[in-house]
């Protein structure tokens, strides 16, 4: 998964306000007689929604709303009219040589989630948070704007789920009858086979284990960095990959073509293809929302917004065990998704209003710094930055 870690974000070693004073003529004239001036953009950190900011404030969650609208469309559109077809025929296009090859991939996809979640998203921020290094730790924490970050990760496991039972759930995967899983899923047809039963067994029980893990964490997580509990939660994701990855070694071997093949065509229809979907119209009603905001500013249409990004957060987060194909290779996910985000980008493109900051063209390459650059100062988090503050609406100031 392409996430952007930036050093810079990391080096922050206090957060004071920062203030411009006058020192020349033409600060002088400007300020008429030389009272301090104070930059209201000057401190990313408290910024607050006011009068002085708002229009270039809506502005920019607008245009920031427009493009999660327009990749999030674009990435069901793509699955739909050619790589959903491409990945069941596992043809050259596709990338895949065999059936066997994309339920391989469908697991790979589960166990690069599942090892995110315990060392990235939980895991580095408890490095952080044990080396001393706190204020590192809370940047560190994805969606620790909104306080959404359990949600976030126990949404991941449930992306693992919902490709192995080839169907989506709710709640917790530990409380699920896999007995009620598709006849053509991963679990399924693992589990009917007697080489394959008591290792997918053993995955659906890590699976369950590490929702519930995650979901023992006292919430929110950014406040609770270096609790047993989220501890507790690393070494769950842990044994969910190890368990992932025994299962995918016997997969080849002890799976034939035929029922690889019902598995593809399973996870597609009725897992990537509604998921994506869903994040497609999730990102045009959260564009809705935001447009809305924009239009008439006040303390319920902030509100609403942020039920709105809430609501479009969970296809994505439960997408991201199958963040291949069309995800991968166009750059959406980071599009997306990058974390952490630059704030003082942020404010500085609020400042000046040049939108063209986070756009980019032609084709993708990770490697890309000017890409890289663009792809921080937008997507989900970029307007969480916007939207909430310590885990609740912003206000009208």
């Amino acid at each position: 998964m392409n996430k952007i870690f930036k050093a810079s974000i990391f080096a922050v070693a206090a957060l004071a306000t920062v203030s411009i004073t006058s020192c020349g003529d033409d600060d002088d004239d400007n300020n008429k007689g030389g009272t301090e001036l104070v930059d209201p953009y000057a401190d990313a950190e408290n910024l607050e929604y006011n009068s002085e900011n708002a229009a270039a404030w809506g502005n920019y969650a607008v245009n920031v709303a427009k493009l999660l609208n327009d990749d999030s469309q674009a990435l069901y559109d793509e699955w739909n009219n050619g790589f959903a077809k491409d990945f069941k025929a596992h043809n050259a296009a596709s990338g895949y040589s065999s059936a066997v090859a994309c339920v391989q991939q469908i697991i790979e996809g589960c166990i690069d989630i599942a090892n995110e979640v315990g060392t990235a998203k939980i895991g580095e921020p408890v490095d952080y948070w044990t080396s001393n290094k706190k204020t590192q730790a809370l940047y560190a924490v994805e969606s620790w704007y909104s306080w959404h970050s359990r949600d976030d990760y126990k949404n991941n496991i449930l992306s693992i789920a919902n490709s192995l039972l080839g169907q989506p759930i709710t709640g917790s995967p530990a409380k699920y009858d896999i007995k009620k899983a598709a006849d053509n899923s991963v679990i399924s047809k693992c589990a009917s086979n007697a080489k394959l039963k008591d290792a997918s067994q053993l995955v659906w029980n890590n699976v369950g284990k590490a929702w519930s893990a995650i979901d023992a964490i006292p919430q929110p997580f950014r406040n609770n960095i270096g609790s047993s509990e989220a501890a507790a939660a690393m070494d769950a994701c842990a044994e969910l990959v190890s368990s992932l990855e025994e299962l995918n070694g016997l997969v080849a071997d002890n799976l034939s073509e035929k029922d690889c093949q019902a598995i593809v065509d399973q996870f597609v229809d009725n897992v990537a293809l509604p998921t994506y979907k869903d994040l497609a119209a999730k990102n045009k009603a959260l564009l809705e929302a935001v447009q809305a905001l924009q239009k008439n500013p006040s303390n319920a249409t902030f509100e609403a917004a942020c039920e709105a990004w809430l609501a479009s957060r969970q296809p994505w987060e439960t997408s991201e065990a199958f963040l291949f194909g069309p995800v991968s290779e166009l750059g959406l996910d980071p599009n997306m998704d990058s974390w952490p985000l630059d704030q003082d980008g942020i404010v500085q493109v609020m400042k000046e209003q040049k939108w063209s900051s986070f756009q980019w063209t032609g084709d993708y390459d990770e490697e890309n710094e000017a890409i890289e650059a663009a792809q921080s100062l937008r997507g989900f988090h970029t307007l969480e930055y916007l939207l909430f503050k310590d885990g609740k609406a912003r206000t009208v100031k």
